[in-house]
């Protein structure tokens, strides 16, 4: 072991006795308290939490820490491979601040500082721009361990169902075996597209032979475009952080179209980083809220200053601005996209347009997506603020949970009971379990309604542990021989 390794080795070492410290220190109360139940032969988790990414972990921590620990997370990945982190995300850094808090939930030895600097130094913190997409994936990683958070990998959940007042989870293992778990509350914590599908234009899957393009949340053999003429179709940071893998790979050329007529340059997220919106933007009214996410989702992500000048070191790359994708064909090996600039002929394509919104498009909210209430049933806005997109985002409740197109809808209690925290939560609650910048008030909101949600279903229960308590404190009138 070098000089180094041993460093760093004492340095984590150290940072773990002191998260173990403080944790024992702030641990007030000390004793559980929710009921314990079973149904068919199981014990029913308090909750489930399905993703084991930066959301989900940090809900299981914040649930910890007010002692409800009748908790499971599940994951479709391998551990290590939750997240966008090591798979799909092609940044080099994350787009926050590197003085970011969140998943420490204010417990200064679980900062991401803190443990940069346990493994690389303070003078290596000073020098840090931003934090690089791996590291944030070991300190998750770290995270779950020192916290020993309760995770089960390699579950895919498949979908959810009602049953004697309890949620039936459904699950499936890569062997292909089928699982059941019982829960009083369900958190999805499936991140981006967690409420609906990466979207891809008709035209093109209609067009094109599925080995010839590639949307960016999908893996990609970059090392094959090597040489090839590549075409790239959106306006937004994942849109350049793919094209300029591509060109990192030795693409022979890459061509970035986007319809807006320029390239997005305000990020309206560093707006977001204040207190006032991310604690207290779900209290605004419906037609604030609306005003709010119309500007945001109309100003987009833009590209980061690195991520485009990461594009442009390179002279085989071009963009294209007012030049929107009108449609696209074959010819013969080559493929032909039609724009308002005319003709432009790819080897292949990669499509950086987003997501749709549609809860019927996912397993784990598809058996009850008819009966969720969305903004566009709630809310109608002035036609001059119309918004297609917003209409088909989900609009919940106080603690995140979905809410019923109908009051009296059977599912309704149900729906109270399955709280979302994906990025599709977001008009209705601003930046949460999706958002690094939001984490920590998101995920405080969220935990705060869980435990109220389960204390109050169980009022008659405390009420009599109460009544009944007979612990005697005072136990004798004379005093202590000295």
């Amino acid at each position: 072991m070098d000089t180094t390794t041993q460093a760093t080795a004492g340095g984590l070492a150290a940072l773990d006795a002191a998260v173990r410290r403080d944790l024992d220190i702030i641990r007030y109360p000390r004793k559980e308290w929710t009921p314990q139940l079973e149904h068919k032969g199981q014990r029913v988790l308090d909750v489930a939490i399905i993703g084991a990414g930066q959301g989900g972990l940090a809900t299981a921590f914040a649930l910890k820490r007010t002692n409800i620990t009748n908790v499971r997370i599940f994951d479709r990945a391998a551990k290590g491979g939750e997240g966008p982190w090591i798979t799909f995300s092609r940044m080099i850094t994350l787009r926050t601040p590197k003085y970011v808090t969140g998943p420490d939930l204010g417990v200064p030895s679980l900062t991401p500082r803190s443990w940069y600097e346990a493994r690389y130094g303070a003078e290596a913190w000073e020098k840090l721009d931003k934090i690089p997409r791996e590291e944030w994936q070991d300190y998750l990683d770290w995270y779950r361990d020192i916290l020993d958070l309760p995770v089960a990998n390699d579950h895919e959940f498949t979908g959810v169902t009602w049953e004697d007042g309890l949620l039936r989870l459904s699950f499936r293992r890569p062997d292909g075996s089928t699982h059941v778990h019982y829960a009083r509350k369900l958190v999805l914590a499936t991140g981006i597209e967690g409420c609906g599908t990466w979207y891809v234009p008709e035209f093109i899957r209609d067009s094109l032979p599925r080995d010839r393009y590639a949307h960016t949340s999908e893996n990609i053999d970059f090392a094959a475009l090597k040489g090839k003429r590549i075409g790239v179709l959106g306006a937004g940071a994942s849109a350049f952080d793919n094209a300029a893998t591509a060109l990192e790979a030795g693409a022979g050329s890459v061509t970035l179209c986007l319809r807006r007529k320029e390239i997005p340059s305000i990020n309206p997220y560093r707006w977001m980083e204040n207190t006032g919106f991310l604690a207290y933007y779900p209290a605004l009214s419906d037609d604030l809220r609306w005003g709010f996410m119309r500007r945001i989702f109309e100003l987009n992500q833009p590209p980061p200053q690195d991520t485009f000048w990461r594009c442009r070191r390179h002279e085989t790359f071009s963009f294209r601005t007012g030049c929107p994708w009108t449609g696209t064909r074959m010819d013969g090996d080559e493929i032909v996209v039609d724009s308002p600039d005319g003709e432009m002929r790819f080897d292949f394509v990669i499509i950086g347009t987003g997501f749709a919104t549609d809860l019927s498009l996912r397993p784990e909210t598809a058996s009850f997506a008819p009966s969720v209430a969305l903004w566009g049933e709630r809310y109608t806005p002035p036609a001059e603020c119309d918004s297609a997109v917003l209409k088909t985002y989900p609009y919940l409740g106080d603690s995140y949970q979905f809410l019923p197109r109908r009051a009296d809808d059977p599912l309704a209690p149900m729906l109270a009971n399955i709280h979302n925290f994906t990025f599709s939560a977001t008009p209705s609650m601003g930046l949460s379990g999706a958002s690094i910048s939001g984490m920590r008030f998101g995920v405080e909101r969220l935990a705060r309604g869980l435990g109220r949600d389960l204390y109050v279903a169980d009022g008659k229960q405390h009420l009599e542990s109460l009544l009944s308590y007979d612990v005697p404190e005072l136990v004798s009138l004379d005093p202590p021989v000295a």
